[in-house]
């Protein structure tokens, strides 16, 4: 299949001396993302760095033995750099049914719900290989019943085995009767700290479904032990659906100890293909001899670093466990009228946790999407720099979701950085209008706007594997904020394409205090390019999701090609030959 991209040699034989391994870009729109140079006609890269930019004319007396490259009249702009999201664990849905629903699966009632889980049960080897089933993705919000499916409802799909599906949000989960039997869940069994076991009306059993602290603990127990090749496999394929949509930086967020350990090895093998940054949970961190290591740095070791630490105070909005500090619009099943949702830690815990990354020097990243749990991280953080005085380490409010106008200030003045989610606003913006937020809180979440007018940068991502790590939805919900019902969700908080996709490269960059070498094409950064169907900043803006990414090019490097792309939409192992194929690779289902 011919490529998209003519790679025309111009140049049979290579003059002496020349540099033959240049190649020249030309022949479409070049977006630079910098202020200073924003349009050229030429980029040339040597080495894996961009080493000019500017007239063709310029270009091929600078290189004339280049290798030519004619992007055809399609627009190439520096690689995406993901703000916030979990690559290992976008792999972990390799081994899941996909629950997710449209556009990105079939998972839009309870009665599909379990369809899709009996189909994997008997499908694919991957339950027998593990003695667990699990589905990923379903959205309550989404399903015709407005409710999570029961353990009595889950009980139908099978008995034998524990059957697990995790809510799209990763903050939720529902559980069969014999996951809750192998997890040792029972009537008796009290909450756990910053976490609800929910139970069926008037009596102390459990139904099935598990929030927050509840629902780790539990999916801690059932989960199965994955040898170093599946890991290796599972990650590879995650890597390769951020690659296929345009990330030359993926972010580990939330790094649990063994995959930690799993990726410097994944570098050191050569299956690395972009840049990957982790940030270890802040309480996994502390007793990690790796945060001393050679990966915590600034600079990367085959493909790979540790950035710092990240830290969860609260849950999700949709899923009503985000602590906000006015009730939910419409409150869970058997909460009072006042439910605001609830905090992971104390106060006194997170000041102490938050303090104890500043005595390090860590960089902190802080999931916080309800206005109660940002007021206590802003309160941390201010805690934090006045025991530190001088040490500035950037830190960064993760989602952001429903942050207050009063808030914004607050964060501009302690310099944290907001990487801000506006993906929601077309996943389940309707839903927040409806029964989260209601109307008038709802039209102001994710405040792009807010944050820009404040003076401030900010980052937009899609926390895969909350949602698919899709640049091109990313880049959609922040310049529309349209909602899959078509209502436009706060639209003075919209944004320009330019700001939108500088969120996606510069900015993000810049967050990751990586914009010395990425995020923009210029002279000396590395050769972190996309080649765009169409120009984001002329398009209709109605059109950006529709954007496809024709490559991907890591250090100079072609890393995706969609003209030889095979490879299903899909994140699942079971709708996905490449990886059900890697897997097998590796003698999976061969051990119990």
């Amino acid at each position: 299949m011919k490529s998209p991209l003519a790679l025309a040699v111009l140049a049979a034989c290579t003059p002496a001396g020349a540099l033959a391994a240049d190649t020249l870009y030309s022949g479409g729109t070049i977006l630079t993302v910098n202020d200073r140079q924003p349009q050229v006609e030429a980029v040339v890269v040597r080495d894996g760095r961009i080493a000019f930019v500017g007239t063709r004319r310029a270009a091929l007396d600078f290189s004339p033995a280049a290798r030519q490259v004619d992007l055809q009249g399609h627009t190439l702009t520096p690689g995406f750099i993901d703000g916030h999201s979990h690559v290992s664990g976008t792999g972990l849905q390799a081994l899941s049914a996909n629950l997710l629903p449209a556009p990105d699966g079939e998972g839009n009632s309870i009665p599909d719900l379990q369809r899709i889980m009996r189909q994997f049960l008997t499908g694919t080897a991957i339950p027998g290989g593990y003695k667990v089933l699990i589905g990923f993705g379903y959205d309550d919000s989404q399903l015709a019943e407005r409710r999570h499916p029961t353990r009595e409802e889950l009980d139908t799909i099978t008995t034998q085995i524990p059957v697990i599906l995790m809510h799209q949000s990763g903050h939720l989960g529902a559980y069969n009767s014999k996951a809750l039997e192998v997890a040792g869940i029972t009537a008796a069994t009290p909450d756990p700290e910053g976490g609800v076991i929910r139970r069926e009306p008037g009596s102390r059993v459990p139904n099935g479904v598990m929030e927050e602290n509840a629902h780790n603990l539990t999916l801690a127990r059932l989960m199965p032990t994955l040898g170093l090749d599946e890991a290796m496999a599972m990650l590879e394929a995650g890597q390769a659906l951020y690659m296929k949509h345009g990330y030359t930086t993926a972010q580990d967020g939330n790094t649990d100890a063994g995959t930690l350990a799993m990726l410097p090895l994944a570098g050191k093998s050569g299956k690395l293909k972009i840049d990957v940054v982790a940030y270890p949970n802040i309480e996994v961190a502390l007793s990690n001899p790796a945060m001393q290591g050679p990966y915590y740095s600034r600079q990367y070791t085959d493909h790979f670093r540790i950035g710092g630490v990240k830290i969860t105070l609260d849950g999700s909005p949709q899923g009503k466990t985000a602590w906000l500090t006015q009730p939910y619009y419409k409150v869970p099943e058997g909460q009072k009228q006042t439910y605001a949702g609830y905090p992971i830690f104390t106060n006194a815990q997170a000041d102490d946790l938050i303090n104890r990354a500043w005595e390090h020097g860590w960089q902190v990243l802080a999931h916080a999407n309800g206005d109660a749990a940002i007021d206590q991280f802003i309160h941390a953080v201010s805690a934090a720099e006045k025991a530190h005085p001088g040490r500035k380490l950037l830190p960064v409010l993760i989602h952001g979701q429903t942050m207050r106008k009063d808030q914004v200030p607050q964060i501009a003045r302690l310099g944290i950085f907001p990487s801000l989610f506006p993906m929601h606003t077309y996943y389940w913006g309707d839903w927040h209008r409806e029964s989260v937020l209601g109307p008038a809180r709802a039209e102001n979440i994710s405040p792009t706007r807010w944050v820009l007018d404040a003076g401030m940068k900010f980052t937009s991502h899609h926390d895969a594997p909350v949602v698919f790590p899709d640049a091109m939805r990313v880049l959609d919900a922040t310049v529309n904020r349209t909602t899959r019902s078509g209502y436009v969700l706060g639209p003075d908080q919209r944004v320009a394409p330019l700001q939108a996709l500088k969120a996606l490269t510069l900015w993000a960059a810049e967050q990751y205090g990586e914009q010395d070498s990425k995020g923009s094409i210029e002279t000396g950064k590395r050769a972190d390019l996309v080649v765009l169907s169409d120009n984001p900043l002329t398009i209709a803006h109605a059109d950006l999701h529709s954007i496809k990414v024709l490559q991907t090019i890591k250090d100079g490097n072609v890393v995706y090609d969609a003209a030889s792309d095979t490879a299903s939409t899909s994140a699942s192992c079971a709708d996905n030959p490449e990886c059900s194929r890697r897997l097998a690779d590796t003698g999976f289902g061969h051990h119990h």
